[in-house]
């Protein structure tokens, strides 16, 4: 079986660079298939999550626990402030739905894992990132424009979150001169492992996850290094045969594609971080290298900081 697995990987990985259509491209919901609604209730799951999260941190943590852990009175009260923006838009985004005549999703029941104050920032920041992205990826798709400025009013502000809480772990605040763009899938895919059960009553809408991917490298990743990732043989399953597998981490002008390898076991690979591509990132694989969309993404995305010297400019996407 292991050496079946190697020779189709190898075939993915080395073969013919014809990008063919996927059989799955007809059955994957598109970010087009979502209407206003969708795309509101579908912010509005995210801010449940970031809303719940900040809510159980600040009950778990007080300013003690915060100044033993390196984090000074005025950094506390700023976290308490974004915490109040975070319900803050939950209560918005679900007056708005409400308004429109729809019905807004509730909050689910989640599992953060936070036993650390170090653990709580971090993942704030990790979430408030990954919140910046996810408004970014569906703007374009909100017909109505004073919806789409409302969206546009709360990244400006997750953006601000996230900047202030990088710079808190000692990371650039702005990475890049382009933050990333993820659809709501991608988003999905890793808001997913934070909720356990969501009310069966809540409105459904067109999302999915794909299989995972996650970094095996420890310690810190920097531009142009040789990373580890490990997947599991899902990806294998979900992908087309005869179709091509290439690592792709996303920028605001498309996807930069990576140098990939694997190790003959069809779970792990290794990766070279391109030139350019830093900060909060994220690395999917995908079906092909000419064509981009959900309908092509194999698994990920999966997330990683990378630290290196700014080309002053956007990654150019090449293979």
């Amino acid at each position: 079986m292991k050496s079946l697995v190697s020779t189709a990987l190898a075939a993915l990985l080395f073969g013919a660079k014809a990008c063919p259509v996927p059989a799955r491209l007809a059955k994957r919901q598109q970010l087009s298939d979502m209407n206003d609604f969708d795309i509101l209730n579908y912010a509005l799951t995210l801010e449940h999550l970031e809303d719940t999260f900040y809510r159980q941190g600040l009950a778990k943590f007080t300013l003690n626990d915060f100044t033993r852990a390196g984090f000074d009175a005025a950094f506390y009260n700023n976290v308490k402030n974004i915490a109040e923006h975070e319900a803050s838009h939950v209560a918005f985004l679900t007056g708005a739905i409400k308004a429109a005549g729809g019905s807004p999703v509730l909050e689910c029941t989640y599992a953060f894992g936070i036993t650390t104050v170090a653990g709580f920032v971090a993942t704030a920041s990790v979430l408030e990132g990954v919140g910046q992205s996810a408004y970014l990826g569906a703007a374009r798709q909100i017909a109505n424009k004073d919806y789409l400025t409302a969206a546009g009013s709360i990244l400006t502000v997750e953006a601000r979150h996230s900047s202030y809480l990088r710079a808190s772990l000692s990371q650039t605040p702005f990475a890049q001169s382009l933050d990333n763009p993820l659809t709501p899938d991608m988003v999905h895919t890793m808001a997913s492992g934070f909720i356990t059960s969501c009310p069966s009553n809540n409105p459904t809408f067109p999302i999915k996850a794909f299989p995972n991917l996650a970094v095996a490298t420890t310690g810190s990743i920097t531009s142009g290094q040789l990373i580890s990732i490990k997947t599991t043989n899902t990806v294998l399953v979900a992908h087309d045969s005869g179709a091509h597998l290439h690592a792709a981490f996303i920028t605001a002008g498309g996807p930069v594609y990576a140098q990939m390898t694997e190790a003959g076991d069809g779970i792990n690979f290794q990766v070279t971080v391109p030139a350019g591509v830093l900060g909060q990132s994220y690395l999917l694989f995908n079906d092909c290298n000419t064509t981009f969309s959900d309908s092509t993404v194999v698994a990920g995305p999966v997330l990683m900081e990378i630290s290196g010297p700014s080309p002053g400019g956007l990654a150019v996407s090449k293979e």
